[in-house]
């Protein structure tokens, strides 16, 4: 799978992205070791908080299906934003070296490694040892 297979991905699915309150549309393609895609949207509430980012969507459809190895995610915003820190943390713990391709709109594109994202993320190395 391409990055940009993956951004037309994140693309479509961004169009059912439910953001009433921030009109802040955001829409993701999540690749997996065994070659699947997850898509995901952002889905906001009224009581703010609640809210969940296109990036994490995803990422609990692919590990609710037994995927545990991330590849890579095209995240698709007017303006190729970039995840928030919540999002970084959750990609980390299943592909602390996945590609991460931010696009806006028109499908323009950028590609980090998501460890220059979050260097220094919090994983299970962290843990004390059971």
């Amino acid at each position: 799978m391409t990055d940009k297979e993956l951004i037309a991905l994140a693309g479509q699915a961004r169009a059912n992205a439910y953001a009433p309150y921030s009109n802040y549309r955001v829409g993701a393609a999540l690749l997996t070791a065994s070659g699947q895609v997850y898509t995901g949207v952002n889905v906001e509430n009224a009581s703010y908080g609640l809210a969940i980012c296109a990036e994490r969507t995803a990422a609990v459809k692919a590990v609710s299906a037994g995927e545990r190895e991330f590849v890579a995610i095209a995240v698709v915003t007017d303006n190729g934003g970039s995840p928030c820190g919540a999002c970084r943390q959750v990609l980390a713990e299943f592909g602390p070296q996945m590609r991460v391709v931010l696009a806006d709109a028109s499908g323009k594109s950028r590609t980090y490694l998501l460890s220059d994202l979050l260097p220094d993320y919090f994983g299970p190395a962290n843990l004390p040892k059971r």
